[in-house]
């Protein structure tokens, strides 16, 4: 009865059809589309979800003790209930427990140096295999630039590179610094396609392998260092820094580290380039279940916090860019290729594991379709004359990039 009240406050349009443990079927919505069918398999899930929505639902899909009929999927009920509500919650009671949870976000998202480590391996150092089974061949594991609404995601991760290389504007030779460099792709690029010496951190051990790995084995183990370490840890300066999709793990008690960091160690004419997922509503807090489940001491800014860290570490903010639905596209292809692998991912794991990957993958998705989650792009500089005076050099640089590749092609081809 509990949860039949709630989304019956939810649903504001679509048509859902609950049915509970016993067999009892209640019909939800305004009766639009076609009807999603969600079955109840114990009589303590309803309760549960009811009073805990954010957390319980998630661990009830995981369990198995909620399932949806086919041929809809958790995708079409998660996406009618975010459509719904949009940045609200699901009521008065849990938009206080959301303010509880931003009162003590300081305590959830506090990493240290060792701590942030274990953080990182919770979600990063998973078998590798997983993460093959849905990624592109680069291992990008951030937003693409979908440039062109037709491009597969292997272009539109090229793209997002060389998106962001030309923001930086690195010539020949540069000294780059990758916080936080994944599995090596960013760092390769910049070596490979602007000439780079790259040094790239990463607290991940099995990142820090492979990245490591794939340097040696294109010959770049000279330009390409890549180091299990802190960025805190750094005492180096360089003329370049890249950080793409690592500020979410940073936590907001650390903001003033963070960006004093990237001061301390960009050469006085240095740019550096922050690309993360950002909030376009006021500043909140982590989802319980994305907290438990997926990237413990993570959170997503708002624009203000990240410009008002930065102002008082006394840099300036040259560039922002707000990247909207190319991230909801990117996870879209992920979930796809995700699904298309269940079976290996469950030989990897175990099905439990994939009923939680997959509602990570749908609920991030929602989010920036629904939510008013995007991603922010923001250019930083210690000098206010350190790049030209129009982004007419971005424009340019990135189509030279691009006709670099295209000249490779065809020589190839020759």
């Amino acid at each position: 009865m509990l949860l039949q009240m709630l989304l019956g406050m939810v649903v504001k349009k679509g048509s859902l059809n609950l049915i509970d443990a016993n067999g009892k079927a209640t019909a939800i919505g305004n009766g639009e589309g076609q009807t999603v069918t969600v079955r109840l398999h114990d009589a303590k899930a309803g309760r549960e979800i009811a009073l805990n929505p954010y957390l319980k639902l998630g661990e009830a899909y995981m369990d198995g003790r909620l399932t949806v009929d086919r041929p809809h999927t958790i995708y079409d009920l998660i996406d009618m209930l975010t459509s719904s509500l949009g940045h609200d919650y699901a009521g008065p009671v849990f938009r206080m427990q959301a303010h509880l949870r931003r009162l003590k976000r300081r305590i959830d998202q506090h990493n240290p140096v060792g701590k942030a480590q274990k953080n990182v391996a919770h979600h990063y150092d998973l078998d590798g295999g997983i993460y093959d089974l849905f990624l592109d061949e680069d291992k990008q594991y951030s937003c693409a630039y979908f440039a062109r609404p037709d491009m597969t995601l292997e272009e539109a991760q090229l793209a997002k590179k060389r998106h962001i290389a030309a923001k930086l504007r690195i010539e020949p030779g540069m000294r780059v610094l990758d916080i936080g460099c994944g599995w090596g792709g960013m760092a390769l690029t910049l070596a490979e396609e602007c000439g780079a010496e790259v040094v790239g951190v990463t607290l991940s051990k099995e990142q820090h392998a492979v990245a490591t790995q794939r340097a040696k084995d294109r010959g770049l183990q000279d330009r390409v260092d890549i180091r299990l370490q802190d960025y805190r840890e750094l005492t180096e300066q360089f003329d370049r820094i890249v950080s793409v999709g690592m500020f979410e793990h940073v936590g907001i008690g650390h903001y003033p580290e963070y960006f004093n960091a990237i001061r301390e160690l960009l050469k006085d004419d240095g740019v550096a380039l922050v690309h993360t997922i950002g909030r376009l509503d006021p500043p909140g807090a982590t989802n319980a279940w994305i907290a438990k489940y997926i990237f413990p001491g993570g959170y997503i800014p708002a624009l203000s916090e990240m410009s008002a860290a930065v102002e008082n570490a006394g840099i300036f903010m040259t560039d922002i860019e707000v990247l909207r639905l190319h991230y909801a596209e990117t996870l879209r292809e992920w979930r796809r290729r995700f699904m298309a692998h269940w079976d290996e991912a469950k030989g990897i794991y175990d099905e439990r594991f994939c009923r939680m990957w997959e509602f990570y993958l749908v609920g991030s998705e929602t989010s920036f379709r629904n939510e008013g989650m995007v991603n922010f792009q923001m250019q930083i500089t210690k000098k206010i004359d350190a790049l030209p005076m129009t982004r007419n050099y971005m424009i340019d640089d990135e189509q030279k990039l691009g006709a670099s590749q295209a000249m490779e092609q065809r020589l190839a081809g020759d």
